[in-house]
């Protein structure tokens, strides 16, 4: 028995000595300079874009991997990552295949300019090909992926810092994602997302101190060609809207929000694709809501009834502000809004354009006796209301009638008249 433990031991150590043996070959191969070139250069013709790299190492903990320090992708504004490493499956590397165990990305800097730039040159590297698009290359994607400190920035400069961990199952499905925001827009929000079924997915998204809850699924393609349909159902609670929309976490940001208040909804979300990818780029939501003890920034309602011309800037207090929320990619339309605060009341319809402009048409009532329209434009930073062509022309005419109190019922007739010339 002590003669097989020894047997046993000393073969151990043999394979320990010819492992051991083996990665310092290899390390010694993939850190010198011809072996990193030869990456950059592959990468590059992958990629279409410049890959400069510091250094080629392994690394051997908890499993041996594959290390790239100093990886800077030189697009117009270049992507950059302080650490890649890729650990592959070994059991799989036995057999003669290549599959990537786990990706582990440290302290990346990711300009959108950069990643817009570099989707450009995959798509035009795409279309050069001519190469349909084939499943074979799924078993590539890495089982456990780790994001450690990757910050996002935005167009303006602003940076999202995120903590972020995803696992694929055996099948290149996702299995869970968790996210945490630890540094800027939506300091403190948190993502979990779980697999419940084959094509289903539990999201919890603790956000602007409130949670976004539901259930996500994919429908499956049923043959070669065929669409992707994307559906779910999502219940928002208790969402803080200034805290929602502020480019950064602090006190005097979220008080020049637009609108603040205490949000809950109802939303459907859908979309049709026939590349995965696409499916958010196609993304069309509905949503009824209801916003409780707002607070409307940039506009004073009550002030442009009573004096019947543009109004920029003030605030408007708002008891609850309700309607429904259509979203197509980036464009927004509002419809059935009805809001109210003591004596005045608001309906009406406002749509947001890709580019942040404002359109649209709101009725204020004052009091119980004024129906004045007004016309919603500018941006969503800078909003602005003014009358209608019609309550123009009777307000026009009320002042000249009744100075003061003909003024706004002027504009209130005006406007019903406009609205029965225009039909």
């Amino acid at each position: 028995m002590r003669r097989a433990r020894k047997y046993l031991f000393w073969a151990l150590a043999a394979l320990v000595l010819v492992l051991a043996a083996v990665l310092l070959v290899v390390h010694r191969w993939v850190s010198t300079d011809e072996f990193r070139l030869r990456v950059e250069q592959e990468a590059t013709a992958v990629l279409g874009v410049p890959l400069k790299l510091e250094r080629v190492g392994l690394t051997l903990w908890p499993l041996p991997g594959v290390a790239l320090d100093g990886v800077e992708l030189r697009t117009r504004q270049p992507l950059k990552v302080e650490r890649i490493e890729l650990r592959p499956a070994w059991l799989h590397l036995l057999i003669g295949r290549v599959a990537i165990s786990t990706l582990v990305v440290r302290r990346a800097v990711l300009p959108q300019q950069g990643i817009d730039a570099l989707l450009a040159s995959l798509q035009k590297i795409r279309q050069r090909d001519k190469s349909p698009q084939t499943a074979s290359s799924l078993h590539l994607l890495p089982r456990r992926t780790v994001l450690d400190e990757l910050s996002w920035v935005d167009a303006r400069g602003k940076a999202i810092v995120i903590q972020a961990e995803a696992q694929l199952d055996s099948d290149a499905l996702p299995e869970r994602l968790a996210l945490d925001v630890v540094h800027g827009r939506l300091q403190g929000t948190r993502l979990d997302l779980r697999r419940s079924d084959e094509l289903a997915w539990e999201v919890l998204l603790q956000v602007a101190g409130g949670t976004v809850q539901g259930r996500v699924e994919v429908q499956p393609v049923g043959e070669t060609g065929a669409e992707f349909l994307l559906k779910g159902q999502l219940q928002t609670r208790d969402v803080e809207l200034s805290q929602l929309t502020a480019p950064e976490p602090t006190e005097a940001v979220r008080a020049r929000q637009p609108l603040s208040g205490r949000l809950e909804a109802s939303t459907t979300l859908s979309a049709r694709a026939r590349q995965p990818s696409a499916l958010l780029d196609l993304l069309q939501t509905q949503s009824k809501f209801t916003v409780r003890k707002g607070m409307l920034h940039g506009i004073d309602l009550a002030k442009a009834v009573q004096t019947v011309g543009v109004s920029r800037g003030g605030k408007t207090p708002l008891d609850t502000l309700s309607g429904q929320v259509t979203t197509r990619g980036k464009a927004i339309e509002l419809q059935n809004l009805a809001a109210s605060s003591g004596s005045l009341s608001a309906t009406g319809q406002v749509s947001v354009s890709t580019t942040q402009q404002l359109g649209g048409r709101v009725n204020v009532d004052l009091g119980g006796a004024l129906g004045v329209p007004l016309l919603v434009s500018g941006t969503v930073d800078e909003p602005e209301v003014s009358l209608t062509a019609g309550a123009k022309i009777g307000a026009a005419l009320g002042t000249l009638l009744m100075p003061g109190v003909g003024t706004g019922a002027g504009a209130s007739m005006g406007g019903k008249l406009g609205e029965l010339f225009s039909k």
